[in-house]
């Protein structure tokens, strides 16, 4: 019985080192998970998520002409619905930014027309714009860059 990419097997952990862990597999075989693959959080050392002797479920990833094997833990393991847990404060969280600073207010969008929403990005929009140009304007004063304000200053 072959191994097939995609398959979901039971494997011990018999070695473990800095970039991952050797998992042994049915029929004699060896696969090894990457770092990347032992957990959906970010992993520094191995040795706090799995132990040498260890019985972990494995995604076959890969198998490679040369019969090496690469597996997953993380993706061995159902999805996880927890950062939502059907509370909506939550989602903002998930969306990749740090912490849990609220960066805009829930609350105020759903009271707001979409003419004041547009206005207000528009005066926003505008307001980074006319600071970008002043920004430009005033590097291509110092460094003599530039068509406009270089103080009679020509280049050849």
């Amino acid at each position: 019985m072959g191994l097939a990419v995609g398959e979901i097997l039971e494997g011990k952990v018999s070695g473990i080192t800095k970039f991952g862990a050797f998992v042994d597999l049915p029929d004699g075989k060896t696969g090894m998970v990457h770092i990347s693959e032992v957990a959906q959080t970010y992993v520094k050392e191995i040795g706090d998520f799995v132990k040498i002797n260890q019985v972990v479920k494995v995604k076959v990833m890969s198998i490679s002409p040369e019969g090496k094997i690469g597996l997953s833990i993380k993706k061995a393991l159902p999805p996880a619905p927890k950062p939502n847990n059907g509370h909506k404060r939550q989602s903002s969280s998930s969306s990749g930014r740090p912490g849990s600073f609220e960066w805009q207010s829930s609350k105020k969008p759903e009271s707001t027309s979409f003419e004041d929403m547009m206005s207000k990005f528009k005066q926003t929009s505008e307001e980074k714009m006319s600071d970008l140009k002043r920004f430009n304007d005033g590097g291509s004063r110092r460094s003599g860059r530039g068509s406009r304000g270089n103080s009679g200053y020509q280049s050849r």
